[in-house]
């Protein structure tokens, strides 16, 4: 079964961090994009990071450069994001997905998404 799992998220302070997992299964992995994406209440769902898989590429929306760091191992089939001075505009629900093309910004061309994984930042 196809599958990616997130996990990690929950409540943290403005300024502090907190590490996202997706771990994937059936074989999803070997798809060449990860990326996370987020969506707030009442707005649409927006990208936040990808990382490719053969060079390692790794893309980012502009408010997130500088302070999140998405990485993978791909031993473990896992691609993560470290979020550091988090923000209260950080808060929302936080989605793991995949594709076999290039790095994309748009929700439409991924294959395979997650369950979601809510991150609120308290100010």
């Amino acid at each position: 079964q196809v599958q990616l799992i997130e996990s990690g998220g929950g409540l943290v302070q403005t300024g502090g961090s907190v590490r996202l997992s997706c771990t994937a299964s059936g074989g999803i992995f070997s798809r060449n994009t990860m990326a996370w994406f987020r969506q707030a209440p009442g707005k649409e769902r927006e990208f936040v990071a990808a990382v490719t898989r053969m060079i390692g590429l790794t893309f980012y929306t502009d408010s997130v450069k500088g302070r999140f760091t998405i990485s993978r191992d791909d031993a473990k089939s896992t691609v993560y994001l470290q979020m550091n001075g988090v923000k209260p505009e950080d808060s929302a629900v936080y989605y793991c997905a995949a594709r076999g093309g290039g790095n994309s910004d748009k929700v439409k061309e991924y294959e395979s998404w997650g369950q979601g994984t809510q991150v609120t930042v308290s100010s």
